[in-house]
């Protein structure tokens, strides 16, 4: 299990400072995303520096417990927006089957963070 972990850690870290980067290189993808009623452009520059944080954190091994506790969190965070994308007419991530496949893989990926946290 401890190699699985730490390929997890790998994966998820690149992952999510990747994305983070993203916040901040292409901002207007994430619009979408955002509810009209927040102030779209800080939240998706504190979207993408807490994802780069935590990216960075589970790479760091005296940080990683913290970093995946985050990212469980900003996970179910961001889940409701999932949701409600899922009943949008046109779902910001592209297609009502891909919106609707997202939800349930939300679940695995919180499993997988908390299995990070908890090894």
């Amino acid at each position: 299990m401890g190699t699985l972990i730490i390929t997890l850690r790998i994966i998820f870290g690149i992952f999510f400072a990747f994305a983070g980067i993203m916040h901040f290189i292409k901002p207007k993808i994430f619009n979408r995303f955002i509810p009209n009623f927040l102030p779209k452009l800080v939240v998706n520059y504190i979207a993408g520096l807490l994802e780069l944080a935590i990216g960075i954190g589970l790479l760091i091994n005296q940080t990683t417990k913290h970093a995946a506790l985050a990212m469980l969190i900003l996970m179910l965070i961001f889940f409701p927006i999932h949701i409600w994308d899922v009943f949008r007419e046109k779902p910001a991530i592209g297609s009502k089957k891909i919106a609707i496949i997202r939800v349930p893989l939300q679940f695995l990926l919180l499993y997988i963070a908390y299995l990070i946290y908890t090894h």
